[in-house]
């Protein structure tokens, strides 16, 4: 096994990993996926987060084991990168690797973040208190995302965790990390592009152009034609790659 840890827990190094050593017989079930699961363990006063991520196939554990890094060592490493840079995301803890000769499984351990929403309830109740305020403020923590370079290639709807802060001000925290690009500069295009996954409702795409167009310095006409065009585009392919899915199933 190949583990690493951050600084601040090597205290708690034994205790996590026994967690991941009792990984399917222990600790609190958070959420039970298709690829991945994330159970929740106590931990001297914290509360781990530790995903497990899905076995992957043959092709990807050679690929995992000599050409690139796991998705549990991504994520930990793009964790660490994202809190250097003043970004939201839990507190990252430790990640491991299991190797029988190449890549079996991994794992990735961060602090359990309690969050007031998801960008999701903006999508699915208009009428949140706040609501246009947290998305004012979601969108300039996307344009600081965007100004450090980064890339999130899945900022999706779920993806974002929101902590009400004070009266008025929120706290935004990225989570599922293991998929990220980083540009020494961004541009406008890249920059909308990544937005157009989170939703097509037009309410909220005028409001984020609206935003995004005044942190950027340009105009909102501009800013909000391309949203449109991006976001159409993403559900024309989302909706394509459905019923390809179903043909496939259809004919096996």
């Amino acid at each position: 096994m190949h583990e690493v840890y951050h600084q601040n827990f090597l205290k708690q190094k034994d205790a996590i990993k026994d967690c991941i050593a009792n990984f399917e017989a222990n600790g609190i079930e958070f959420v039970n996926g298709k690829r991945n699961k994330i159970k929740l363990f106590e931990l001297d006063g914290i509360t781990a987060n530790i995903k497990s991520f899905k076995i992957p196939n043959i092709i990807n554990k050679v690929a995992y084991t000599f050409f690139r890094h796991s998705k549990a060592r991504r994520s930990y490493e793009f964790a660490t990168l994202l809190i250097e840079k003043g970004i939201g995301t839990p507190q990252p803890i430790a990640y491991f690797e299991n190797f029988k000769g190449v890549l079996y499984d991994s794992y990735y351990v961060s602090e359990q973040l309690n969050a007031d929403l998801t960008f999701r309830e903006l999508t699915t109740d208009l009428n949140y208190p706040d609501h246009n305020k947290i998305l004012r403020q979601f969108i300039q923590f996307s344009y600081n995302l965007h100004e450090n370079g980064i890339e999130f290639l899945d900022h999706t709807p779920g993806n974002t965790l929101i902590k009400k802060r004070a009266d008025g001000e929120y706290d935004f925290f990225l989570v599922d990390l293991n998929r990220m690009q980083f540009h020494k500069s961004m541009t406008l295009e890249q920059r909308i592009k990544n937005l157009s996954k989170l939703t097509p409702n037009r309410d909220l795409v005028e409001v984020m152009s609206d935003e995004y167009a005044k942190l950027y310095g340009k105009s909102y006409e501009e800013v909000l034609k391309m949203m449109i065009t991006e976001t159409e585009a993403f559900r024309d392919r989302f909706y394509r790659k459905k019923r390809i899915k179903k043909q496939l199933k259809f004919w096996k």
